[in-house]
């Protein structure tokens, strides 16, 4: 069953659309953390990061730069997060490849992502290590 952004690519579910190319399209979030919350997605249907082409992965993120600059030059947020998600336990609930552009204002809601921890440095060494041993 497809994904309910490519029903939206589609056209069988409507959207407030914001910008759209042949490759990706930004619209607006029904559920906005924040006044302006937009979607940039694929059109065409990949659950996460890990299996997309690098290319179309480099075709969003220019999507992602020109939304949120035309986010900041309309409403003139403080700051800007830009959030993507990969996995459930990531907190990804549509599988379907997305990032969040979500404006914020000095004093908002705090939208925590993670707290911050203290590593001992030979176990950052360590995970580094494997990191790198992966790239190769």
């Amino acid at each position: 069953m497809a994904s309910i952004f490519t029903r939206i690519v589609l056209g069988e579910i409507p959207a407030i659309k914001i910008y759209e190319d042949d490759a990706t399209l930004a619209f607006m979030d029904i559920s906005p953390a924040s006044r302006g919350h937009t979607l940039v997605i694929t059109k065409a249907e990949h659950a996460d990061l890990i299996g997309m082409p690098a290319e179309l992965v480099a075709q969003v993120a220019r999507t992602v730069q020109h939304v949120a600059q035309a986010i900041h030059t309309a409403l003139a947020p403080d700051g800007i997060n830009i959030i993507q998600n990969n996995g459930a336990a990531a907190g990804q609930t549509v599988f379907h490849y997305h990032v969040h552009i979500i404006p914020r204002w000095e004093g908002d809601a705090v939208l925590k992502l993670w707290a911050p921890q203290t590593v001992a440095s030979v176990e950052l060494q360590e995970i580094a290590d494997r990191i790198r041993a992966g790239l190769r």
